[in-house]
């Protein structure tokens, strides 16, 4: 009589109980994200990612079936970390629409000042790398894009609705301008370690709006850091 089959074991050392398993995953993905918006992704080896956590090579593979499944796995993470982050800017509000969108700007600022400008986007790190990515990397990068110009719309659609922006003003395009905008400075700001590029582009996208209305680009109150850690 046969024996039953035995089934498939993943690659890698398994972990000692499922909080461990789920603890060791994010470490390893906080660790990608921390390393990640300051370095490229086919520079940085395995190594070095997992000497910044303490995980053994086998227990990396029990949890990725490779590199570009861990940087896949990562831009989901950092997906995840920044809408919640833009949802609790945005939706603010004892703020108007368009003091809510300076707030993520100052706070995003703050975070990269924290790091002294050496992290910067994930998302846009990776963009940057697209030449040498996998290419499925590139639809996932640009509905993460997308998502993030839906939420920046919907808090300027808020703005025309309040009168903050004229009324003809189309929304969509305005925050896909935000966004192609934003992501350049943020790269040159880190290539600088300044905030220069940062001030230049929200005064000159706050500025450009209509009717122009005064958007106070101080600090409502103190923000968080940009990045996980």
């Amino acid at each position: 009589m046969s024996s039953p089959p035995q089934p498939l074991r993943r690659r890698g050392r398994p972990p000692k109980d499922g909080r461990a398993q789920a603890d060791t995953k994010q470490k390893l993905l906080r660790s990608g994200v921390a390393i990640l918006t300051e370095k490229g992704f086919a520079s940085v080896g395995l190594d070095e990612l997992l000497g910044s956590v303490s995980v053994p090579k086998g227990s990396f593979y029990h949890y990725f079936a490779s590199k570009d499944d861990f940087g896949l796995a990562l831009i989901d993470a950092y997906t995840a970390y920044f809408a919640a982050k833009l949802d609790r800017w945005f939706t603010d509000e004892t703020r108007s629409p368009l003091q809510r969108l300076s707030d993520f700007v100052l706070d995003a600022k703050a975070g990269m000042a924290r790091f002294e400008f050496r992290r910067g986007c994930l998302v846009g790190n990776l963009g940057q790398e697209m030449g040498v990515l996998p290419e499925t990397f590139r639809a996932r990068l640009h509905g993460v894009f997308l998502d993030w110009q839906a939420r920046t719309a919907r808090c300027l659609e808020a703005a025309r609705d309040a009168g903050e922006i004229a009324p003809d003003e189309d929304c969509a395009s305005l925050a896909a301008m935000f966004w192609i905008g934003w992501e350049g400075a943020v790269l040159r700001a880190k290539l600088e370690r300044s905030p220069d590029a940062l001030d230049i582009f929200a005064r000159g996208f706050f500025a450009a709006l209509r009717p122009r209305h005064a958007v106070s680009l101080s600090p409502a109150r103190s923000a968080p850091c940009s990045t996980p850690s």
